[in-house]
């Protein structure tokens, strides 16, 4: 791994460390502020399709805060150079047989590391 791997991967590894907490305290402005305002972001999750920010946002805003903690089993940072790379996790919810799947592509604009777009699934185990 060269040196600029190693620090894009510390710092997509930092930002996804920072969406995660935000994502079990349904810390809204932080979710909000990890994902790229921009029409052209994407989520799909376990029964939506959101395109753009705005979707994504209004979602954030509409969603349940109950049942969100999660254990991650495993993290993936790919770096694909300085300013862009790819997360996937998997992770499990007390209760719920079955694995979550989670991959973000994350691109970094003037220096804040954001998700352009996200998938989340599931499989029963």
């Amino acid at each position: 791994m060269t040196e600029p791997d190693a620090l894009t991967r510390a710092a997509v590894r930092r930002a996804f460390g920072r969406y995660e907490t935000a994502l079990v305290d349904n810390d809204i402005p932080v979710l909000d502020e990890l994902f790229w305002d921009d029409a052209r972001t994407i989520r799909f999750g376990a029964t939506e399709e959101l395109f753009g920010y705005d979707q994504i946002r209004a979602f954030r805003a509409a969603r349940p805060s109950a049942g969100l903690d999660r254990s991650l089993d495993r993290v993936d940072i790919t770096p694909l150079g300085p300013d862009h790379a790819v997360a996937n996790a998997t992770f499990r919810r007390e209760g719920v047989a079955a694995v979550g799947r989670q991959s973000q592509v994350w691109v970094r604009f003037a220096g804040e590391w954001q998700v352009v777009s996200a998938h989340v699934s599931s499989r029963p185990i």
